[in-house]
């Protein structure tokens, strides 16, 4: 049978850390947030990782005070990652929470050039031989088109375009 694993109870006397997202490097998501963190806790040593998480918009780093040394490291890594926080690609399920659009949407918008990706990244699924490849998206376009309210006028032109009856042949039927 396995054995649970428990986490150490913490006190007042632990060692904390926070570090403040800003708005504009979430782009208002809760998806990009944990996106976010698990960017960075993939960065930290195993048994570290699960000390590293989110409250409210800053990611909090907890430890006991007997792994001060352990702490630091963390700190440092986190510190390092931090820099290119706003720089961190947009995968899909982020930026269909932060542009509010469906899986087959983006997928229409891609294809018809108006979604503009910044390349793919290619994963290996934890526990499996597969890997998956997907678009990602920079998150200055993606701020560019939330600024500009880009996907309102998206969805404009595809109502319009499904109200418009279809062209008609100009050939004659005898």
């Amino acid at each position: 049978m396995a054995k649970a694993k428990t986490k150490t109870k913490l006190t007042d006397e632990d060692l904390i850390r926070e570090w403040r997202l800003d708005p504009s490097v979430t782009l208002g998501s809760a998806v990009r947030l944990k996106g976010i963190l698990l960017e960075i806790r993939a960065r930290l040593p195993r048994p570290i990782r699960k000390d590293l998480d989110i409250e409210a918009s800053a990611l909090v780093l907890r430890m006991p005070k007997e792994e001060a040394q352990a702490f630091a490291g963390a700190v440092e890594i986190i510190e390092v990652a931090m820099r290119g926080v706003a720089d961190l690609p947009v995968i899909p399920r982020e930026i269909e929470d932060i542009l509010s659009i469906s899986a087959s949407l983006r997928h229409k918008w891609l294809k018809d050039g108006r979604l503009k990706s910044a390349g793919t990244r290619t994963v290996r699924l934890r526990g499996r031989a597969r890997k998956i490849t997907f678009h990602v998206f920079d998150p200055h376009y993606v701020e560019d088109l939330l600024d500009r309210d880009q996907v309102a006028t998206w969805r404009e032109q595809d109502n319009h375009r499904h109200r418009e009856p279809p062209p008609r042949s100009r050939t004659r039927s005898p």
